[in-house]
């Protein structure tokens, strides 16, 4: 698996050291991880219909209530800002789901939302978007707040009134009012000290401004100290009053919290979902998984979360739960490790209750524990090899492993001698089957390959490379070694022939003999593989092509049926009118007969042309389907027609009002009332001797046995099976296809999907096999 451009830990570096803490026990139990991606799946529709939930103004408000946990304690504008921005979410939220159907996840959640009404309209009356106290927050602060205002406007109509008088126009270093200590001042020069009576506060740094509080506004500087005080004693009751108020709602806003985390955490994941791709897998009981089309999610996106450029190649994972362990083998820079990650990282997604980028026709079990062995552990500082690194990872796992664990190991058996270390790595991977661990490793060891090959529950798997350009696909093909192609690869690098040669010397026969045969394995799984594909995609065209020309012949009939419809009605539409054109002439005629006068020459011409055109007609009415006039009873050997399908049959064997008949070389079953005797009756001038079917028929079976057949095989035995059903009236059925990689029991549903005569068609139950049986219901008579 790759993007076009370098992998990320595989260019040129180091690969990251993951290490091998193993996971906790899950911790969302089944049942909740399918109600959270069911809700993740609600999350993505409401953003591709709605948008967003509304839960931007959500705040962690524990600090804030833990504060007025103790007695007297209030807090400030800015933090009773946060509540109201909360409050507000709830209700945004709680309006945002109205909308939404009744049995949605999320709609019914939203409904335990407090809205706070009268919390959050006392917020929002006292406290601005901008955390400021607002003069709505009180009538004293109100009343206050205008005592002020007016005080201020007073100080500075006076003090503009002395730095507008001419007489005291060369005392004033600027004509400007200011503060100074929170009392309103003006600008003095120096040298004219004393020309006016008031209080310096300050002066400027080159000591030739003073800053002097007249007289004239020594009271009224008084009085707006006063108000300022007050007002500062005020805002501080009102936040007492607010904080209070926040105290006593603090069941409800820590549970409004807490649902609004929830919606916070679901849009997050549909988020994600929409970027990557995502869906939700189906969660299974069995121990394993079958992962398709996965992708790593690193491969789509950057750390930022942009996407990544270049298109990224998916791969099919899977163990069945009749399987113990996946060995995955195949040359450098193939994907292994990526692949080894991809599987990690996903199936730890979807127990946190996130979807994954994958076919939504993938399955995971939610195993209890995953263990990773994954990097190099080397530490100088810790006095670690990189083999001693390895062991203490596998110690901790063998410790810890259990049924419901997923063990990955990464190059199992390196870091040492290739033969001990891979008999280390067989006896561990025989330890983990033992106690009945998953386990997927990767290896370039032949020992671990040839074990996989020979023993049962163990599965080889290869990454696919092509042999010509020895550039990898990133696939995984299932059941063959894959072959390491040092060799191979380093010739083509340029690495000298006369190296690689002297290298070949001192590999063994046995050696060169063993990878010679597993490249060749490698190759004709390959070519297998190639012609099964190419052969299911012949099959799909074929069948494809079988229906557009049924298609294509009911819309021509329909056509044709319609076309001569239409000009049966305008050739009837023409008779009535030349009838009632006749008929006036006729009755002209009968007028003229009257008064003696010849009769219009029109009239005979135009009986002529009604009577031709009426014969015309008659030739332009559809056929009319001929009604069966059913005998009363036939004799097997005889001849019959079916008037339906325009054919004979000769009777096989006739039961009462059932019939057998043969009809081009194939076997059909009709009532009595559905054919037609020959008159005089014929029969068969054949003898006494007939081929017999290959197919006996007389005790259908209501079970189809697929497993083992091909697509091509199994499409024309589906189509038979139906056709006896139908002729024995059954109406329920049972198609076993077995799971394999799905395509035979993708291709059996999309028949029955398309056949007229069948009504409905499901997994049977697992009792009875689950979804390696399709049970099938067809219309009853």
């Amino acid at each position: 698996q790759a993007v076009s451009g370098p992998v990320p830990g595989h260019a040129g570096r180091r690969p990251v050291q993951d290490r091998s803490i193993p996971e906790e026990r899950p911790p969302l139990p089944l049942r909740q991880v399918r109600n959270a991606l069911a809700e993740v799946e609600e999350a993505v529709a409401l953003l591709e219909s709605t948008g967003p939930v509304p839960v931007g103004g959500l705040h962690d408000l524990a600090p804030v209530l833990k504060q007025l946990g103790k007695p007297g304690s209030f807090v400030s504008p800015e933090l009773l800002l946060q509540v109201r921005s909360s409050v507000e979410a709830a209700q945004a939220c709680r309006r945002f789901f109205q909308s939404g159907p009744a049995d949605a996840r999320l709609v019914t959640l939203s409904q335990s939302l407090e809205p706070l009404r009268e919390l959050g309209g006392e917020l929002a009356s006292a406290i601005s978007e901008r955390g400021d106290i607002l003069d709505s927050a009180s009538f004293e602060l109100g009343d206050i707040r205008q005592g002020i205002r007016q005080s201020r406007s007073r100080i500075k109509q006076l003090l503009e009134g002395m730095l507008g008088d001419h007489n005291l126009e060369a005392v004033f270093q600027d004509r400007i009012i200011t503060q100074r200590n929170g009392r309103y001042v003006v600008p003095l020069k120096a040298d004219y000290r004393g020309s006016i009576k008031g209080f310096v506060h300050d002066q400027s740094s080159s000591g030739q401004t003073l800053f002097i509080e007249p007289v004239k506004v020594l009271p009224l500087n008084n009085e707006l100290r006063s108000l300022l005080a007050e007002e500062q004693r005020e805002i501080e009751r009102i936040l007492q009053r607010l904080s209070q108020l926040v105290a006593e709602n603090e069941t409800p806003l820590r549970a409004n919290q807490e649902i609004l985390a929830h919606f916070d955490l679901r849009c997050a994941s549909a988020r994600l979902s929409r970027r990557l791709g995502a869906r939700s897998p189906e969660l299974i009981d069995k121990v394993g998984f079958d992962l398709r089309e996965a992708r790593h999610p690193l491969l789509i996106l950057l750390p930022d979360g942009s996407p990544r450029a270049g298109t990224v190649v998916p791969i099919d994972l899977r163990l069945r739960a009749e399987q113990q362990a996946l060995v995955i083998s195949g040359p450098n820079t193939g994907g292994k490790s990526v692949a080894l990650k991809t599987l990690g990282l996903l199936l730890l997604m979807v127990r946190a209750g996130l979807q994954i980028p994958c076919h939504p026709d993938s399955q995971v079990h939610l195993f209890g524990r995953i263990f990773a062995d994954i990097g190099d552990e080397q530490s100088i500082e810790a006095s670690l090899s990189t083999f001693s690194g390895h062991l203490q990872r596998i110690k901790r796992v063998l410790s810890e492993a259990d049924r419901d664990s997923l063990v990955l190991l990464d190059e199992a058996g390196t870091g040492t001698d290739p033969a001990e270390g891979g008999a280390l790595a067989l006896a561990v991977l025989d330890s983990l089957r033992q106690r009945g661990s998953k386990v997927v490793l990767t290896t370039h060891l032949n020992m671990i390959k040839g074990y996989a090959q020979l023993q049962d529950g163990v599965e080889n798997a290869a990454v696919d490379f092509d042999p010509e350009t020895l550039e990898p696909t990133y696939r995984l093909l299932y059941g063959v070694p894959g072959a390491s192609n040092a060799f191979t690869i380093a010739r083509q690098l340029g690495v000298p022939e006369e190296v690689l040669s002297t290298a070949e010397s001192y590999m063994g026969q046995a050696e060169r003999e063993s990878g010679s045969l597993v490249e060749q394995l490698h190759q004709l799984k390959t070519g297998l593989q190639q012609q099964l594909e190419e052969a299911s995609r012949a099959a799909r065209q074929g069948q494809e092509e079988k229906r557009r020309l049924r298609r294509s012949r009911r819309a021509f009939d329909k056509e044709r049926q319609e076309m001569r419809q239409q000009a049966t009605s305008e050739c009837e539409a023409m008779v009535q009118a030349s009838r009632r054109q006749l008929d006036h002439l006729l009755q002209q005629a009968r007028q003229q007969v009257e008064q003696a006068v010849p009769a219009p020459p029109e009239v005979a011409r135009l009986k002529g042309e009604l009577r031709q055109i009426s014969e015309e007609l008659q030739q332009q009415k559809p056929l009319q389907t001929p009604k069966v006039k059913a005998p009363q009873a036939v004799e097997p050997g005889e001849w019959v027609r079916i008037p339906l399908l325009d054919a004979e049959g000769q009777v096989r064997k006739a039961d009462g009002a059932q019939l057998e008949l043969e009809v081009g070389g194939k076997r059909m079953r009709l009532g009595l009332d559905s054919v037609e005797a020959f008159s005089p009756r014929r029969f068969s001038t054949e003898g006494e001797k007939r081929v017999r079917g290959t197919v006996d028929r007389s005790g259908f079976s209501g079970k189809l046995m697929l497993v083992g057949q091909r697509v091509d095989e199994a499409t024309p035995l589906i189509e038979r099976f139906l056709d006896d059903a139908l002729l024995h009236h059954a109406t329920r059925l049972e198609i076993v296809h077995g799971s394999g990689e799905g395509v035979l029991r993708k291709t059996v549903r999309d028949l029955l999907a398309k056949h007229p005569e069948v009504t409905a068609f499901y997994a049977a139950d697992q009792k009875q096999g689950g979804d390696n049986v399709t049970l099938v219901e067809i219309k009853g008579e």
